[in-house]
Formats: structure tokens, sequence, C-alpha cells
């Protein structure tokens, strides 16, 4: 499977995956989504972040 969000940097968050080479970590993004919070209020709390993001990050 090619990734096109999903980036791994050793020089970015010691080299977690993390969403389009910005600082966080899918496995931040699953935590949330793990806790309840909705795709929606995501998008809102993090603007940088997009749906595609998210998609891919649940596709993993």
């Amino acid at each position: 499977m090619k990734l096109q969000r999903i980036t791994v940097n050793p020089e970015i968050c010691s080299g977690k995956p993390c969403i389009r080479g910005l600082r966080f970590p899918v496995s931040r993004l699953l935590g949330l989504l793990a806790s309840g919070e909705t795709k929606e209020s995501i998008l809102k709390a993090y603007p940088y972040l997009e749906p595609e993001d998210i998609d891919e990050a649940l596709r993993i």
C-alpha cells in the first residue's frame, strides 16, 4: 500500500509515522478517535489536518 499522507522521517517525532510531515503522529490521531472524538471535531480543533489525512490513517 502506497501512503501519500503518512510520512516517516527520523528527524520528526523520533521517526514515528506522522501526518504529511507535520509534528502530528498518527498514534495521536488514532488515540483521539479511540477516545470518542469525531472526525469533524478533530478537523475543527486541528485546522491544518485534512479529511483525507484521517481517512488514510484509518486505512493503515
